[in-house]
């Protein structure tokens, strides 16, 4: 063995997609690790729950929008090894959703064209995602 064992953490994220093909980037907030940095919408799965019925709780209780696990689509996945656990975060795209994002924990939001995403800082995680949503959209 190279490393000492970590936990997994499994982490749900969400690239939204709106009308114009531009992606909802949320800046985390001060007080949070690696916070500033900008990431896709989503969160923890919890015990019981399937990543889809994870972003579906987040994307409600983060940016008060609706969508449905059948309006989410499996892209791609990040795995990645930080000092404390690894993080396994499997993406998903969602065009269609009801409501308009807000900012209710704090966050910073901004819908960003996926060829500009290299100008927002981002988590280690999230930043290899990039060229999968350029090749997509």
């Amino acid at each position: 063995m190279s490393q000492e064992a970590r936990p997994i953490l499994l982490v749900a994220a969400c690239a939204l997609v709106d009308a114009d093909g531009r992606v909802l980037l949320a800046q985390r907030p001060e007080g949070k690790s690696l916070a500033g940095l900008w990431e896709y919408p989503g969160g923890k799965v919890e015990q019981g729950e399937t990543p889809e019925e994870t972003l579906v709780r987040e994307l409600e209780e983060e940016l008060g929008i609706e969508t449905r696990t059948a309006c989410l689509a499996p892209l791609t996945f990040a795995s990645h090894t930080y000092e404390a656990f690894h993080l396994l975060m499997p993406l998903y795209v969602c065009r269609r959703f009801w409501g308009t994002p807000q900012p209710r924990e704090g966050q910073g939001l901004k819908w960003v064209r996926p060829r500009d995403m290299r100008d927002y800082p981002m988590p280690p995680a999230d930043a290899p995602l990039i060229p999968f949503l350029i090749d997509l959209l």
